[in-house]
């Protein structure tokens, strides 16, 4: 046997990873060509919503299967909410270095110096392409479009509000799409996967299910309700069943165009379950630091170089994908900012005799970083967490299900990672500059909306949802000239600008006089014109809390020339003459010249 047949054999055998070269093409003979990435992530996925996971009461029969044909890790760690894992996934970096500062709208973008998987892999001759959820920016140049992806198809906020025959943005403009979200997002991705098929190619597919609120075709919830679950779960086990069937479809479509064994797929979820439901004995769910809410699947698949049924059990982390992929894809010196994270190819190769004994550090903020709680810091053995209310430190191996605080007994180990997690808090936090300014005048997008949401608001303006300022929420009533909501905006190019907003408002209520301030510019109008539609019907299978979707008049204040730079925007109503102003969605700035 030829010694160049004798290796391959034996790669063969040993299910041996070999990173390709960077300048690598397909139907280059003389290196290995560069494998596709598909990068499937699920939203509020919890640990326990696979089958393979003991969860005998939902199928996922494709997930079930792309787990056993590769590597699956046990011990794969996200953050507890879902911006500040997409910013660590994307980065390769602990979130708060990236400019995540929170969970809430304005809060959650990646500043536009951070280099991300696609502009990495860009930069290396991949075409890239996004479908789904983005939670990190709204406005660009933090959205995809911005942010290195050739091709994206839908939402860049925090969740959306309807998951049937839904608008959502195609590159930097908005369309109607028709059926199923999740099926729509798919489509789109095989597409994009045939188009490209003869090149390599970074496929990201952040689907946005089984995030509230819960719809999901028919023939999944009444599956689930002959098995006698309730109305939430039987729609949260059909939403992740109806992704298992689209998984199962881009796994198809990879075996119809012969590129499956040049393709790596991974698959992890962003958090754990948003409800109490099944979760393999694990403690804790979404928006909390125990296991069971940053525990994430893990499956890696890349037929002929990750050997079937590796099982990991080292602790690996969100910030570990952009180096693993890098070194997959045989980039040896990623030009990205300083990595936190470091490549699992050793893992997916199975050498853990030289993996690194390591702590993974888990911090999250809804409303700002006010302070270095709520926290969690986990090594091999112990999980130290602090929520707020005193640290608790549990021995993970004795005790998985986290039932016993030791922390008294054991001070020394509760010490040394407490200060362990000081020291990180501060090194992560040294360069935090705020909330980003919402830029206006580029090219791509010359029309901008500065959504009520991202607004610095009076305390006596109140948002609509019974779990109130989150995306397509608003501000239900205006009661008093005393109120007022602003911006911080950047303007990227002087110019001339159209002012406006978009509002709802009573014919009770016509009347009043309203005022915008920007830059050293003042522009007032009355509010003349009615218009009082109903919410959009949605087909939750439960009640929100979340806002319903609702469509807005357009009232126009005139026209200013902006210099560049940042500037404050400020919306107040001067005169109510009746009991309330108007219900108010967001200011709209449009580049006119």
């Amino acid at each position: 046997m030829k010694l160049a047949s004798l290796l391959i054999a034996i790669i063969g055998l040993c299910g041996l990873v070999i990173p390709a070269e960077a300048g690598s093409t397909p139907g280059n003979s003389h290196s290995t060509p560069r494998p596709n990435i598909i990068l499937i992530m699920t939203d509020d996925q919890g640990w326990g919503d696979i089958s393979l996971h003991g969860n005998a009461m939902i199928d996922t029969p494709v997930l079930d299967q792309l787990a056993l044909s590769g590597a699956r890790f046990a011990r794969f760690y996200v953050s507890p909410v879902c911006a500040t894992t997409r910013a660590s996934l994307l980065t390769g970096r602990y979130h708060p270095r990236t400019g995540i500062i929170g969970l809430r709208p304005g809060l959650d973008t990646i500043r536009s110096e951070e280099i991300t998987i696609a502009e990495m892999l860009k930069s290396s001759g991949y075409v890239t392409g996004c479908f789904g959820k983005w939670h990190n920016g709204t406005h660009f140049p933090y959205t995809p479009p911005g942010q290195g992806f050739d091709e994206f198809l839908g939402f860049s906020a925090g969740h959306w509000s309807n998951y049937f025959d839904t608008n959502l943005a195609h590159n930097n403009q908005t369309i109607k799409t028709k059926g199923y979200i999740t099926d729509v997002l798919t489509n789109s991705a095989l597409e994009f996967i045939k188009q490209n098929q003869d090149q390599p190619f970074f496929c990201y597919i952040p689907y946005n299910a089984p995030h509230v609120p819960i719809q999901v075709p028919d023939r999944y919830f009444q599956k689930y309700k002959q098995r006698g679950l309730d109305d939430m779960h039987a729609g949260i086990y059909g939403m992740c069943e109806n992704i298992d069937d689209n998984v199962g479809r881009i796994l198809d479509l990879l075996d119809q165009l012969s590129i499956k064994n040049n393709t790596v797929i991974m698959f992890l979820t962003d958090n754990g379950p948003f409800s109490s439901r099944f979760n393999a004995g694990l403690r804790g769910k979404k928006k909390q630091l125990a296991e069971g809410g940053v525990r994430s699947p893990l499956f890696v698949r890349w037929p002929g170089k990750i050997r079937p049924g590796i099982r990991v059990r080292a602790l690996a982390a969100d910030i570990d994908i952009l180096p693993t992929i890098a070194e997959l894809c045989g980039i040896s010196k990623p030009n990205t900012l300083p990595l936190d994270g470091i490549s699992l190819v050793p893992l997916l190769n199975g050498k853990t005799d030289s993996w690194p004994k390591r702590m993974i550090f888990s911090f999250y903020a809804r409303e700002g970083i006010r302070g270095m709680t709520p926290y969690s810091v986990r090594t091999e053995r112990y999980r130290l967490i602090n929520s707020g209310h005193g640290n608790q430190l549990f021995d993970m191996i004795r005790d998985p299900g986290q039932s016993k605080n030791i922390a008294d007994i054991e001070p020394a180990r509760t010490t040394e990672l407490i200060m362990a997690y000081q020291a990180w808090f501060k090194d992560v936090t040294q360069n935090l500059t705020g909330r980003t300014p919402i830029p206006i005048g580029y090219t791509e997008a010359p029309t901008v909306d500065l959504p009520s949401t991202q607004g610095q608001r009076s305390k006596g303006l109140k948002f609509s949802g019974r779990a109130p300022g989150w995306n397509h929420d608003w501000i239900t009533k205006w009661p008093s000239n005393a109120e007022s909501i602003s911006w911080t905006i950047d303007v990227v190019k002087p110019g001339t600008y159209e002012v406006g907003l978009l509002y709802t408002c009573k014919i009770d209520d016509v009347g009043a006089t309203l005022q915008i301030d920007i830059d050293r510019h003042q522009l007032t109008t009355t509010l003349r014109e009615a218009y009082d539609p109903r919410p959009i019907p949605s087909p939750d299978r439960i009640l929100r809390q979340v806002a319903y979707e609702k469509r807005w008049a357009a009232l126009t204040f005139g026209r200013v020339k902006l210099q560049s730079g940042p500037t404050q925007v400020w919306l107040r109503v001067v005169n109510i003459p009746n009991q309330q102003a108007m219900q108010f969605k967001s200011v709209r700035i449009k580049k006119v010249d």
